[in-house]
């Protein structure tokens, strides 16, 4: 194999089958080497080989942020789910369950925990997700040492359940119309446009899925014990918080849905992210 794009020194872009593009993975793969000369088989451990053009570039986007370890290890998570339920994951979990490892990890050594206000439903309605997010901690300790909270077994066990999420026809349909009216809230309360392929863009995308489907379910995410993060968040991002207000308010004139105020944090975090570029 031939290289044709460094992303760094642990990964690179080459061309498999029918010339389609593919991400070689390994310690040291790229080191001293420029495009246009052979990889090195020994170096080689990991190759990614996505069907979607978006996902493969969001994935590239990734693996230039963060260190290989939690690619591995969130891959080693995906195929030890995919053969405890015996179904395959839509390729998405590649990026969001890595990059929810990353954030976790990098959280938990700052001292910052978030608990699940859903730890309780998730444990008992998907109790074989949930195990999986329990092996899942241990993998993760195995490979930085660190021992996540219970929640965080119930969060990687919600990016499985999305990951071979089922729903009826109408209910995507009705997620669907409710995500393009939150963008579109947000993007007439900056006046921007939104940059589709950059990896904040899919996070927010990806909470908007979470929160669209609680309120087609009519659930609610509550969590008492982050009030003080709330009115952190509240002031540090004001403006942020202000277009959240304008999202609660049209949710509950169109679909009688409070938004909580732990919602409320999470979606005033992930538009300041959303938008920070400009």
């Amino acid at each position: 194999m031939v290289i044709e794009k460094i992303l760094n020194n642990n990964a690179v872009i080459s061309l498999g089958e029918e010339q389609a593009e593919i991400i070689v993975m390994g310690r040291g793969v790229a080191f001293g080497k420029r495009p246009g000369d052979l990889i090195d088989q020994s170096r080689i451990e990991k190759v990614f080989t996505l069907k979607n053009n978006d996902l493969t570039n969001k994935l590239k986007q990734l693996i230039a942020e963060i260190p290989i370890e939690y690619i591995t290890v969130s891959e080693e998570i995906i195929n030890y789910a995919k053969l405890q339920l015996g179904k395959n994951l839509n390729d998405n979990i590649y990026i969001s369950l890595t990059d929810h490892i990353h954030y976790a990890v990098e959280r938990f050594k700052k001292g910052m925990t978030i608990k699940n206000g859903l730890l309780w439903e998730i444990k008992n309605l998907y109790k074989e997700e949930f195990q999986i997010g329990l092996e899942a901690l241990k993998k993760i300790e195995q490979a930085f040492g660190v021992r996540l909270p219970e929640d965080e077994a119930a969060f990687i066990a919600l990016h499985i359940v999305n990951a071979e999420l089922n729903e009826d026809i109408g209910n995507i349909m009705a997620m669907t119309e409710i995500v393009q009216e939150v963008l579109k809230i947000v993007q007439y309360h900056y006046r921007v446009d939104f940059d589709q392929e950059s990896l904040n863009y899919y996070r927010f995308i990806t909470h908007l899925k979470f929160f669209a489907q609680r309120l087609v379910n009519k659930e609610f995410y509550h969590d008492d014990e982050q009030d003080d993060l709330f009115q952190i968040v509240k002031t540090r991002y004001a403006e942020a918080y202000d277009c959240a207000l304008k999202i609660k308010e049209f949710i509950y004139k169109k679909y009688q849905y409070i938004i909580t105020k732990e919602e409320m944090m999470y979606l005033t975090i992930h538009i300041e992210r959303v938008v920070r570029v400009h």
